[in-house]
């Protein structure tokens, strides 16, 4: 193996990745396996997970994929997806924390519910997922090759911008908050714990405004780099911070947005 392979590889790692069925998730789970990693794909359809899983393993790829059903949701969902987790492997090296909910209405119609829903799942799950699964990503940590976290934030937490989605862009925001104060806590446990802050990609979550080309491309005209996230883009983001690569990078809100999170459109002294 070459050095930069070997800089950026995975191979005989663990890795959990929430919400994994689908967009950025599917994204992520995508590059740990072609990076050589174990890589268990969970969301609430077990279904779709287990689909995504095949597609992943019929690649070729050095890793492998496994899936199943998992819900993050309340405290007895996240109970049985550690104990799913416990009797697949005794080990855990990466974590990505990436299941996620939103929701979309207009100030004066913004039910109280939808706080309660999209906290609880985007920082309350995320929260106690993690501390369950800490003791198997001590288990194996080192100062040279530390556990990995990675938390799904957004350009949404990070700009003052909600699009109708409050209890969204505030949890997002949370979760980086919360990245953060973990990093600064876990360094002495050998983990580091970081998060990106994505903007446009396609994904059933964004589905209302990137759905079909003329959409994308859309949504794409106004994004300074002129076109809206790959695959690739969350691979490559993966696998540099959960490899050698990224083994001395802790508490960094990874910005994979084109240019969102610096473009505020201003022009003080130019037309």
């Amino acid at each position: 193996m070459g050095y930069v392979d070997d800089l950026f590889s995975v191979k005989g790692k663990v890795a959990l990745v929430t919400g994994a069925a689908t967009g950025i998730g599917r994204m992520a789970a995508t590059g740990l396996v072609q990076g050589g990693a174990r890589v268990l794909i969970a969301s609430r359809k077990g279904d779709a997970c287990e689909a995504v899983a095949a597609e992943l393993n019929a690649l070729g790829a050095a890793g492998s994929a496994e899936g199943f059903a998992a819900d993050v949701s309340t405290e007895e969902g996240i109970a049985a997806l550690v104990e799913e987790v416990k009797s697949r492997t005794d080990t855990l090296h990466i974590l990505v924390n990436n299941a996620g909910v939103s929701w979309g209405a207009k100030l004066e119609e913004f039910p109280y519910a939808a706080w309660a829903k999209v906290l609880n799942v985007n920082v309350t799950g995320l929260f106690h997922l993690t501390r369950e699964l800490l003791p198997m990503l001590e288990k194996d940590a080192s100062i040279d090759d530390p556990a990995r976290i990675v938390n799904l934030g957004s350009v949404m937490g990070t700009q003052p911008m909600a699009d109708g989605a409050y209890s969204y862009t505030a949890s997002k925001a949370a979760v980086h908050h919360l990245t953060r104060t973990l990093a600064s806590e876990f360094g002495e446990r050998r983990i580091t714990v970081n998060a990106f802050a994505p903007g446009p990609f396609q994904s059933r979550m964004t589905a209302f405004a990137t759905a079909t080309d003329e959409q994308a491309a859309d949504v794409a005209s106004r994004n300074p780099s002129g076109r809206i996230g790959r695959v690739d883009d969350i691979a490559g983001s993966t696998l540099y911070l959960c490899s050698r690569a990224g083994s001395y990078v802790t508490g960094a809100i990874l910005p994979i947005d084109g240019g969102e999170s610096v473009h505020h459109g201003l022009r003080l002294f130019k037309e």
